[in-house]
């Protein structure tokens, strides 16, 4: 089946606050999954690349509940890869006993990532482990929008029209010089940057508390992309529209994934494809 994107670029995401928990919209969250005429169909795939010898990415999701996320691990050895399962598993499992509580979508959302966070640190303080973290980017279903919260470099991106806009803010050494001046976002693809390429600023599990930044997108008739550097980092986001039109939905984040490895592919490479759907 090949699906197509809708022909309409909505409204680009907004930052998101932190709300008070106002019990009459809570109860309206914990309903408005069922709700709303939308449903969402999802490809996903993760690949160790081109020159890893393992893959500290992974990706985890719950249809049923409309909770996505895509973890990208670091620490070196083994220690990335223990870090991005336990932030997946800890949002999983987070997310998933909140459901039905009443509580709004968005503190799930930030209660799962601040879980996760502790569950890393903590896991983070056996010697072989110290040290290490993930980046996060988690979408979250509530009713007509999408709850995006990330840590790191891990993107959300909304497809739409040919269209495709990045919806987070990366975390970022390179990021932190382009809002300052330094740089600007045309050259610095091209920067001698001494190997600080893929610094990030924030991560979870590497301090006892993390700072996620939240926003808010309309969910009628886009497409979402969560995706890993090792993704980003190879193919634009102007590419990424013909890409996608070019590919049946199911093989869509393996061609996205073939087009990074073709062009170097050395970081691992995931990558989550939501397509929102009448229901």
């Amino acid at each position: 089946m090949t699906e197509d994107f809708a022909n309409e670029l909505s409204q680009p995401a907004t930052p998101f606050e932190r709300p008070a928990e106002d019990a009459a919209s809570a109860a309206a969250s914990s309903a408005s999954v069922a709700a709303t005429p939308f449903k969402i169909v999802v490809s996903a795939l993760s690949d160790i690349g081109c020159v890893r010898a393992n893959n500290e990415d992974l990706f985890g999701y719950d249809e049923s509940l409309g909770i996505f996320a895509v973890c990208d691990g670091m620490g070196g050895m083994a220690s990335g890869e223990v870090a991005s399962s336990v932030a997946v598993a800890a949002i999983l499992k987070s997310f998933t006993s909140s459901a039905f509580t009443g509580v709004p979508i968005s503190t799930r959302l930030l209660h799962a990532i601040n879980t996760a966070n502790q569950d890393v640190w903590a896991a983070g303080q056996v010697a072989e482990n110290r040290g290490m973290g993930t980046t996060a980017v988690v979408a979250a279903r509530d009713g007509d929008k999408l709850i995006l919260g990330n840590v790191g470099d891990s993107r959300a991106y909304m497809i739409q029209g040919g269209q495709c806009v990045q919806l987070t803010v990366d975390h970022s050494y390179v990021n932190e010089l382009i809002r300052n001046g330094t740089l600007t976002i045309e050259n610095a693809q091209s920067a001698d940057l001494q190997g600080m390429e893929s610094v990030i600023t924030r991560a979870v599990g590497v301090a006892p508390e993390v700072q996620p930044d939240f926003y808010s997108v309309d969910l009628a008739g886009t497409g979402v992309l969560l995706a890993t550097d090792g993704l980003t980092r190879y193919v634009q986001q102007d590419e990424i529209p013909a890409i996608l039109s070019a590919s049946p939905f199911e093989s869509a984040c393996a061609n996205l994934i073939q087009v990074a490895k073709e062009r170097g592919g050395v970081d691992n490479i995931t990558c989550i494809l939501l397509l929102v759907l009448p229901a």
